[in-house]
């Protein structure tokens, strides 16, 4: 049977399905990390996350809260994102910041979420899950090393 949809039609159908992603899947990641932060935030925890990362986290130029948005970025990227922006809203974060640790959520993001979805249904074994994890760490890891030194280079232009 010949599908007699137009280009505009297609596109529509397209977009829908796209609203859908983001209304059911990434959104509710999104919030959950933002209440996540501001509990963190209202009990004092945030506080304890900093200092105990802020050595880490100060190597790249990061406060130590910002290990959140790793931590929840690799349960879910929208986690990620969710963190960051309620850590900008609070103050620890700035934009420079969020460059910074940004493509590291990206290079690391959502492991976890995706790990049974895609690697378990692959049928790879598990035991090869923990480097699949690793390398993608160290890779997040170089990001942040990366991107500082690009945010530096950027600032001492300006």
């Amino acid at each position: 049977m010949e599908d007699k949809r137009n280009i505009f039609d297609v596109f529509l159908d397209g977009e829908r399905k796209a609203l859908k992603v983001a209304a059911m899947g990434m959104i509710p990641n999104i919030c959950m990390a933002f209440a996540i932060i501001k509990v963190l935030n209202l009990t004092g925890f945030l506080k304890i996350i900093g200092v105990l990362f802020g050595p880490l986290m100060g190597v790249f130029g990061l406060p130590g809260e910002a290990i959140t948005g790793l931590i929840l970025g690799w349960l879910a990227m929208a986690g990620g994102v969710g963190a960051m922006i309620g850590l900008l809203q609070i103050g620890v974060l700035t934009p420079v910041h969020i460059t910074i640790l940004f493509p590291a959520i990206q290079l690391m993001g959502a492991q976890l979420q995706f790990s049974g979805r895609f690697l378990g249904n692959a049928g790879l074994d598990k035991k090869y899950w923990p480097a699949l994890f690793t390398i993608s760490i160290i890779c997040a890891f170089s990001a942040l090393f990366v991107m500082k030194i690009l945010v530096g280079i950027m600032y001492k232009g300006a």
